[in-house]
């Protein structure tokens, strides 16, 4: 939820890569595939430059409110192995879509609180930031997937933090 095209990159190249013990449903073997590779890495570095230039990033938001939860499902579904495709991608929708769409819905609201906080000068460190924290969860959803909801309520709490913050801050200045 916090890039739509850098898990789903990652994923890939670790299917193709045979890392981490990471196969794909054979419905979604395509996405190990030299053209979706090509694809996803062009995707993820404009995604990556694209988030940090102000309003542009608010774009990549809207997108994102649709595209995200799309991209969840996606990359929730195509690890089901052995699993009938029908029934992975319903495990997807229930499973990768809410929790990417739950991801996008803070970013975007903390990035919003930065927009009007801080007139979008913080938005890029921000970007930076999440690019961080989304790599992190990326290897240790693939390295230690047990660990990831340990790591969700902490990622959680510290964004919970961080807007509570702002809007504390926010409310002072305007005061």
């Amino acid at each position: 939820g916090l890039n739509t095209f850098l898990p789903l990159l990652v994923l890939a190249l670790a299917a193709k890569m045979h890392l981490f013990g990471v196969q794909l449903n054979g419905s979604f073997a395509w996405l190990a595939s030299d053209a979706a590779l090509a694809a996803l890495g062009v995707a993820s570095f404009a995604e990556i430059i694209a988030d940090k230039i102000p309003a542009i990033d608010h774009v990549l938001d809207v997108i994102g409110t649709v595209a995200r939860p799309a991209a969840g499902a996606l990359a929730a579904a195509s690890v089901f192995r052995n699993t009938d495709p029908a029934f992975a991608t319903l495990l997807g929708l229930i499973i990768g879509a809410p929790t990417a769409l739950s991801f996008h819905t803070a970013k975007a609201g903390t990035r919003a609180t930065s927009t009007v906080g801080t007139l979008g000068l913080l938005n890029p460190l921000l970007s930076f930031l999440e690019d961080m924290a989304a790599i992190v969860m990326i290897f240790v959803a693939l390295l230690a997937p047990f660990l990831v909801p340990v790591f969700l309520l902490i990622f959680g709490f510290v964004l919970w933090k961080i807007l509570k913050l702002a809007k504390t801050k926010w409310r002072a200045k305007t005061v």
